[in-house]
C-alpha cells in the first residue's frame, strides 16, 4: 500500500472504548415518554384534567348478569380448567343382542287356518243390524185430519163465532187521554215542614230504680242451737279408725 494517500503525520489506530456513532438506534424519541394526551404521558410533568364522552349505558334488565347465585366451579382457574385428569365409574356395557334365527320348534303348523288347508263352511248367528230398512213409509197413525169444530175449518163452512175478551183501555169510557196523575199519586206533605211544630212526646219503658239484687238469708236460714261460742259444750267422741299392722307399738317400761 503506497504511502501518498496519508496527509501528515497521522494515522488510523484502534479505538480505546466503544463508539456511538459505530451502533445503529432508534434515536432519542424513545427514551423519554411524551407530555401530551393520556396515554402514557411523562409523570414528571404537569398533565391536565382530561374528560371523555362516555357511551350510553343499557337499560337495567334482570338478567344481565347471573347475579349472586352464580357459583364458579373449584376447577376452574383464571387460564380456564386446572387439567386434572378425571374419573368416572359406570356400569359394564350390555353385549349386543345378534339376530337368533328360530328353530324348527318355533313355528306351529296347526295353526296356520284356511290359508293352508281346506275348511268347512261355518257359520254364525248374530243381532239384526242397524242398517237401512225399506219400511219407512209413515203409518196410518201418522196422519192428522184436520178438525171440523171451531172457526178454523179447512174445507168445511164454520158458523159465526164469539169470544169473550177483557175491556181494553183504548177507545174505552176511562181511557185517560190526558196522561195526568190523579191526587193518590202525590205524597202527603208533613205540616210540621211548612207550619208550627207542636211538642212531640214518646212512650218509653219503665225503668226500675237501683238497688241490691243480691238474696239475703231470711230468720229459717240461721240455727241458734247450734252456736257453742256463748254458750258451754258438752264433750264430744267419735269413732276411730284401726291403725296399721306395721306401725310400732309404744314402749313406757325400759328396763335398764
Amino acid at each position: 500500500m503506497s504511502t501518498d494517500m496519508w496527509v501528515g503525520s497521522w494515522r488510523p489506530h484502534k479505538a480505546r472504548g466503544p463508539i456511538a456513532a459505530f451502533y445503529n438506534s432508534p434515536g432519542p424519541k424513545y427514551a423519554l415518554p411524551g407530555a401530551t394526551g393520556i396515554q402514557f404521558h411523562d409523570p414528571r410533568k404537569y398533565k391536565a384534567p382530561a374528560f371523555s364522552f362516555g357511551t350510553r349505558h343499557c337499560s337495567y334488565s334482570t338478567d344481565c348478569s347471573p347475579g349472586p347465585g352464580y357459583l364458579v366451579q373449584p376447577n376452574i382457574i383464571r387460564t380456564g380448567k386446572d387439567g386434572t385428569p378425571i374419573y368416572s365409574l359406570y356400569g359394564r356395557p350390555k353385549d349386543l343382542n345378534l339376530f337368533r334365527t328360530p328353530g324348527p320348534g318355533r313355528y306351529s303348523p296347526e295353526k296356520s287356518g284356511k290359508s293352508a288347508h281346506y275348511s268347512a263352511p261355518a257359520y254364525s248367528l248374530s243381532a239384526r243390524s242397524k242398517g237401512f230398512r225399506n219400511d219407512q213409509t209413515p203409518g196410518p197413525a201418522a196422519y192428522i185430519l184436520p178438525s171440523v169444530l171451531g172457526p178454523r175449518t179447512v174445507n168445511k163452512t164454520s158458523a159465526p163465532n164469539f169470544i169473550l175478551t177483557g175491556r181494553s183501555k183504548i177507545g174505552s169510557f176511562h181511557e185517560d187521554l190526558q196522561k195526568t196523575p190523579g191526587p193518590g199519586t202525590y205524597r202527603v206533605i208533613d205540616p210540621c215542614a211548612y207550619k208550627y211544630k207542636p211538642p212531640h212526646y214518646s212512650i218509653t219503658g219503665r225503668n226500675s230504680m237501683p238497688g241490691d239484687t243480691t238474696r239475703k238469708p231470711g230468720p229459717g236460714a240461721h240455727s241458734p242451737e247450734r252456736v257453742t261460742i256463748a254458750s258451754g259444750k258438752a264433750p264430744v267422741y267419735s269413732f276411730g279408725i284401726r291403725h296399721s299392722e306395721y306401725m310400732a307399738p309404744l314402749i313406757v317400761d325400759v328396763l335398764d
